[in-house]
């Protein structure tokens, strides 16, 4: 059971992650400082966009609109650390 726990804990941390990279790409873009025409940015900014985009859309629609300003991925990060917390608390050992 040890081993499944390993691996959730991994998968969850490689997802945090990912979000990071997504929101450092989506600065980049919005500032203008990568060419959004390279074939390669524009492919891992996709693919980093589709992976992390359908768990950020129902945070982004229960959160109130502050503008210019997303704080769904904030709040998903959160929740990933609140549910890796729970794991290694409650897991049987």
């Amino acid at each position: 059971m040890q081993s499944l726990l390993i691996l959730i804990d991994t998968v969850l941390n490689l997802y945090t992650w990912c979000l990071v990279i997504s929101i450092v790409l989506s600065w980049l873009f919005a500032f203008n400082i990568v060419n959004s025409s390279n074939r390669i940015v524009y492919t891992l900014a996709d693919f980093f966009y589709r992976i992390t985009e359908p768990a950020l859309r129902p945070i982004r629609n229960f959160l109130p609109n502050l503008g210019g300003i997303d704080l769904s991925p904030l709040v998903l990060i959160l929740g990933i650390w609140f549910l890796r917390s729970l794991l290694h608390e409650y897991w049987p050992r």
